[in-house]
């Protein structure tokens, strides 16, 4: 059974509110990071408000290493910006060539946020441990694989795979935005649970990235075709 029309307002909703919230983000570190890469790193005084030092503990690590941070939210604000985009079927129904052209800027973007995000798990410190880096190590291979078979199946000219795979991908791709307000829910509570940073951090990224895998696969199963079941699972099909 389809989504009704109430239910994909909803989801397009949700997916414009966290776009809008990865773009407040990388504009946002964009602006800090800059003068950084131009000036050279400064070490901030720490604030007094015990709350207020681990925000900025957060905003240090990153000016740490602006060039590889601003290699991956630079890119990541393209990403935000076309994804929802890329997946609306009016918008590919009325300008094809658009399509094509932001399809192929957006996954070279993606490209560039899913290495980068494997270079900053591996090569910077990460504040929730090893949980944290275990998960943006996992998810940021997944990611670039989905985005592997999307390109796969799109030179086949199997446009309901290639939907799928850039679901998958996007779902991933957008869980960074849902994960902020999760931190922040967590910063929020820290008086109550006594949980510091470096341990929730790596329980948001866990959970941020699992509801996001999850969301996607079940949103690929409502608007699969029905001709894309069963036997017929494997052969190309004509709709996005």
């Amino acid at each position: 059974m389809q989504p009704s029309k109430r239910t994909q307002r909803l989801v397009w909703g949700a997916v414009a509110l966290l776009a809008t919230i990865g773009v407040a983000v990388a504009i946002r570190r964009t602006v800090a990071l800059v003068p950084v890469l131009l000036s050279g790193y400064a070490a901030p005084a720490a604030p007094a408000n015990p709350v207020a030092a681990q925000f900025a503990a957060l905003d240090d690590l990153f000016a740490r290493y602006p060039a590889l941070t601003l290699i991956h939210i630079v890119p990541g604000l393209l990403f935000m910006l076309l994804g929802p985009l890329q997946f609306s079927r009016t918008l590919r129904a009325r300008h094809v060539s658009w399509h094509r052209w932001a399809g192929r800027v957006y996954l070279a973007c993606a490209l560039v946020v899913g290495v980068s995000a494997l270079a900053m798990s591996l090569g910077m410190p990460a504040i929730g441990g090893a949980p944290q880096a275990v998960a943006t190590t996992l998810f940021g291979l997944w990611f670039l694989y989905a985005l592997g078979r999307a390109y796969r199946h799109i030179l086949r000219r199997e446009v309901g795979q290639h939907r799928e795979w850039m679901l998958r991908a996007f779902a991933v791709g957008l869980a960074v935005a849902t994960i902020r307000p999760i931190i922040g829910l967590f910063f929020a509570t820290s008086r109550i649970s006594g949980l510091t940073a470096a341990q929730f951090f790596g329980v948001a990224f866990w959970i941020g990235f699992v509801l996001h895998v999850v969301a996607a696969e079940l949103w690929i199963r409502r608007t699969r075709p029905q001709r894309q079941t069963g036997a017929q699972g494997n052969r190309p099909a004509r709709a996005a």
